[in-house]
């Protein structure tokens, strides 16, 4: 027994289990730690409206319509000033917003049925389920298929432009269903709050895509007096000559007084804000429900709209031009855990960025093929490397509004714009100087330096996102009077 006991290979055998135990616990400790320490992935909320300009908020300085839960959003989050479509239009823009591509690589360049988003094409959602989250979409999809030809969690949408009363929904995979006496937006909301009620054990997608504001606007009905007695300042340009402007532009078949649910600029734009109304509303009865659940921490919401809307400039309504109240969007993107309450961020920032960002805030790697950037970087307060110009495209011609297609490039200072199917037509506006864009300097021989600077930039934007056109047209180029 003594022997044994003080055997020297034994005790060289019991101090090697306790060194390897050491060594062990040294190495699992920190792995606990840093489970112990790591926050959840994050819920994500995207609401998106239809036709909402930027400044349509007041946060942002609209000194007639009133969104506090909106608003509240931004000063518990980040307000990006400087948000833009890559496509004003309601199809490519939700093509962009859900890829992360342009209109000429996603293919959705129209509103027209046959472009359309095919059921293999993968959005953000997709990969997102595929890493374990629960997808829901609820609204307006607005293209061919409404959404409902892709896996869901849970489904509640409608075809087309959908009602803004009585609404026709399709609830999962049950038949499409009238829903009488109710208010669509009203009632989206209330699906969003029954879905972020459920007990779930994953982290969640939620959609929740508003019929408001677009055309007609069809106020909910405690809303019918709204903004009685008051009166909506008159933009600059509602009572314009066009002097300068294209005959592209000024041809434009989108000015008040020539459509009768858009006679006068007083009624529509009271009409278009009370809706927004609405919607803030809304915002507010499904962010309360992310609070009572106690979701807010972890819950990254998104505020946004598919493209911009003239309401009076030039006596215009509608969107598609490449001009400011176009193309500019509300972005406002609220994530406790990676942002600073009451941040504003100056950088350019697009419909497309909005998929990458989403993935990056999710740990789930950003394909290649997605051709937006992470905003995340911007989220959190770090300096970034960002863009300092972006390539505008739209194609819907002829059709509704009859707007020719154009493309163009943005700059921080300067934008120029190209109709580019016969008869060709060219703006170009120093945006410091003249915001308004009241001032076409396309043609003074003092800026012609800036304008081919400009076309070299938007042609090397479009080399660099691929665009099919750019072949084609150098391929079958037989002169300098055919410059893409």
């Amino acid at each position: 027994m003594s022997q044994s006991r003080f055997d020297p290979m034994r005790r060289l055998r019991r101090l090697a289990v306790i060194l390897c135990t050491f060594w062990l616990s040294l190495a699992i400790l920190p792995a606990v730690a840093r489970a112990a320490d790591s926050t959840p992935r994050p819920n994500f909320i995207f609401f998106l409206t239809d036709d909402q300009r930027a400044d349509a908020l007041s946060i942002a300085g609209n000194k007639v319509l009133k969104t506090p839960n909106i608003d509240q959003l931004a000063r518990d989050g980040v307000r990006f000033t400087n948000a833009f479509v890559t496509t004003s239009l309601c199809a490519p823009s939700r093509a962009s917003f859900l890829t992360g591509q342009w209109a000429h690589t996603h293919g959705v360049r129209t509103n027209e049925p046959s472009s359309r988003l095919k059921p293999t094409q993968t959005i953000f959602a997709d990969l997102l389920r595929e890493n374990g989250y629960e997808v829901a979409f609820i609204g307006k999809w607005h293209m061919d298929g409404a959404g409902r030809d892709r896996e869901w969690d849970y489904y509640f949408g409608f075809e087309g432009q959908g009602r803004y009363k009585h609404p026709i929904i399709a609830e999962n995979g049950g038949p499409d269903r009238r829903y009488w006496k109710r208010y669509t937006d009203d009632m989206l909301a209330t699906k969003a709050i029954e879905f972020i009620r459920r007990p779930r054990a994953k982290p969640f997608c939620l959609f929740v895509f508003f019929k408001a504001p677009h055309r007609s606007w069809i106020r909910a009905p405690r809303h019918k007096k709204l903004f009685e007695g008051i009166a909506v300042p008159e933009p600059d340009t509602l009572h314009t000559d066009y002097a300068g402007k294209p005959n592209a532009f000024k041809n434009a078949d989108m000015k008040i007084g020539d459509f009768d649910d858009v006679a006068s600029f007083q009624k529509f734009a009271k009409d278009y804000y009370a809706v927004i109304t609405a919607v803030d509303e809304n915002v507010g009865r499904v962010m309360k429900a992310v609070a009572d659940e106690k979701l807010v921490d972890d819950t990254a919401v998104i505020f946004s709209s598919d493209n911009g809307f003239f309401v009076g400039e030039w006596n215009f309504f509608d969107k598609r031009l490449m001009h400011e109240p176009s193309i500019r969007i509300p972005m406002i993107i609220r994530y406790p855990r990676s942002s600073k309450p009451g941040t504003t961020r100056k950088e350019m920032v697009l419909n497309v960025d909005v998929a990458p960002t989403l993935l990056d805030l999710a740990g789930v790697s950003v394909p290649d093929w997605m051709q937006g950037k992470s905003m995340r970087s911007l989220l959190e307060g770090r300096e970034a490397e960002w863009r300092d110009a972006w390539l505008y495209e739209s194609y819907e011609y002829p059709a509704v509004h009859m707007v020719p297609k154009n493309r163009g490039v943005r700059t921080e200072r300067w934008k120029y714009i190209h109709y580019f199917e016969d008869p060709q037509e060219y703006e170009l506006y120093d945006l410091v100087a003249d915001p308004d864009e009241k001032k076409n300097l396309y043609g003074d021989p003092e800026f012609a330096p800036i304008v081919e600077e400009l076309r070299q930039r938007m042609t090397q934007l479009r080399r660099e996102t691929g665009d099919p056109d750019l072949k084609q047209a150098v391929s079958t180029r037989s002169g300098a009077s055919s410059n893409p």
